[in-house]
């Protein structure tokens, strides 16, 4: 990495660079073992008795989140243009982030589910706005030619953060119900209880602990844009920027078309992410152990897919790293719904249902695990190069309104994801049937994608 990266305004140093990088080192743990790996699965099969209730109401509560974010997402983005600092803004909301995930500690097995489904999506409204001031701060940190080169290596830099946690909790935290012993035959950390769940409970604490130690590299080196207008005026001048945006948006097609694309597939990458391990956990029964060795292979492969793709990204362009990165998330999600105890390709391939007794016993359950490695390779780039596609395609002055719109079109229409799980679990009581619905999302985003041009506000 050089020295120093010159934006619109001043150069930028190394320790500003790497002081935003580190935000998302710092974001990535929740989640990874809150949403993904550790409290979800734990929240799904052990903290109530009716795994495909409690998987649809983990998904209404996201839900519930992504409406909230599409909504005010783009309103934040406009005044934070006009008001001009970003970090009181982060700072606000890693408030709200930081108490929601440490009171997730009061989730117990048998405890009533309505607190940590509040407490988790509060948790996640505060994530992505705290990601959309952050995002925004990109394009006056570096040139148009390294932002995708950076926004993949500050993504790799998150899964490794969350991988590290991770493998903290697999290895001296999480432990068998049954034993009480961990996977290396000792007692848990701090005497910690599994039989409480309190192995997965204590992963909203960590994660709170993690995010307020490793967001202070960017408040501190980060350059942060000067401070414009009085908050009342940025509020009020900001939503008129907002009401302009949206009718310039419509006459910039190409940044329409992305953002529609965008809409639409990343409901399908944000499904796999809320529901891809509560699946799992569903599906074969894993405990927090099993579980989270399966987080740990997924993120040491996304690390190597995020590390391949920054450079990718500079050579190929972040279109087509996206189109390959939504490519491999559809065959996966394909393989995915059509795998059963004894069977994989909808039934075509049988695999043997004898188990070997140890972790990922049965044929089932590796298969499962090499459509994961295809996630993990895809997951970081599609949303890595997504931030840098739109980086490209805009200024440095209009970067909070268009985040803010990007966010949007991340979230506007998330819950449809989430909801047609719920439905479709519902009614056919079939989480698999749920899972599938991720399909139609993956590939008409693709296909819209396509057709967009790159970058995209090219006339």
């Amino acid at each position: 990495m050089t020295q120093a990266f010159q934006t619109a305004e001043k150069p930028v140093g190394k320790a500003g660079i790497w002081g935003w990088m580190l935000f998302d080192w710092a974001a990535q743990p929740f989640f990874t073992v809150v949403t993904t790996f550790i409290f979800g699965p734990y929240f799904v099969s052990r903290l109530t008795s009716d795994p495909v209730s409690a998987q649809a109401a983990w998904s209404n509560a996201a839900t519930a989140a992504s409406i909230v974010i599409a909504l005010l997402s783009p309103i934040l983005g406009s005044i934070a243009d006009r008001s001009g600092s970003r970090k009181p803004w982060i700072g606000f909301f890693a408030i709200i982030k930081i108490v929601s995930l440490v009171l997730l500690w009061q989730a117990a097995p048998g405890s009533p589910v309505l607190l940590p489904l509040v407490l988790f999506s509060l948790a996640s409204i505060a994530a992505e706005f705290s990601i959309v001031f952050n995002d925004s701060m990109m394009p006056t940190l570096v040139a148009p030619k390294d932002v995708g080169r950076i926004s993949n290596t500050a993504w790799g830099l998150g899964y490794l953060g969350g991988m590290i946690v991770l493998i903290a909790v697999v290895l001296f935290v999480a432990a068998s119900p049954e034993t009480g012993k961990t996977i290396l035959g000792g007692a848990p950390l701090f005497g910690l209880d599994p039989a409480k769940g309190e192995d997965a409970r204590i992963t909203g604490p960590v994660s709170a602990l993690w995010y307020l130690l490793f967001i202070l590299p960017m408040f501190f080196f980060t350059p942060d844009r000067q401070k414009g207008e009085p908050l009342r005026q940025a509020v009020k001048e900001g939503l008129a920027d907002l009401a302009r945006t949206w009718r310039e948006v419509r006459q910039r097609r190409g940044i329409l078309h992305f953002l529609i694309a965008r809409m639409i597939y990343q409901d399908g990458v944000n499904g796999l992410l809320i529901l891809g391990g509560v699946f799992a956990a569903g599906m074969f029964g894993w405990s927090t152990m099993e579980i989270g060795i399966y987080g740990i292979i997924l993120n040491i492969v996304a690390i190597f897919g995020c590390l391949v793709a920054s450079r990718l990204d500079a050579a190929l362009g972040s279109k087509t790293m996206i189109v390959i990165s939504l490519v491999l998330l559809t065959i996966a999600t394909l393989g995915i719904v059509s795998t059963g105890t004894g069977f994989t390709a909808f039934g075509l391939v049988p695999l043997s249902t004898d188990s070997t007794g140890a972790l990922f016993g049965t044929m089932a359950e590796k298969v499962y695990i090499l459509y994961g490695v295809l996630i993990g390779l895809a997951f970081g780039p599609v949303q890595a190069s997504s931030r840098s596609f739109l980086a490209r395609s805009i200024s440095v002055e209009e970067a909070g309104r268009y985040f803010g719109i990007y966010a949007l079109s991340g979230r506007a229409t998330s819950f449809m994801a989430t909801l047609s799980f719920s439905i479709l679990t519902g009614l056919f009581a079939s989480a698999r049937i749920g899972m599938a619905s991720l399909l139609i999302f993956l590939l008409a985003g693709l296909i819209l994608l396509l057709r967009t041009p790159y970058p995209a506000g090219r006339p």
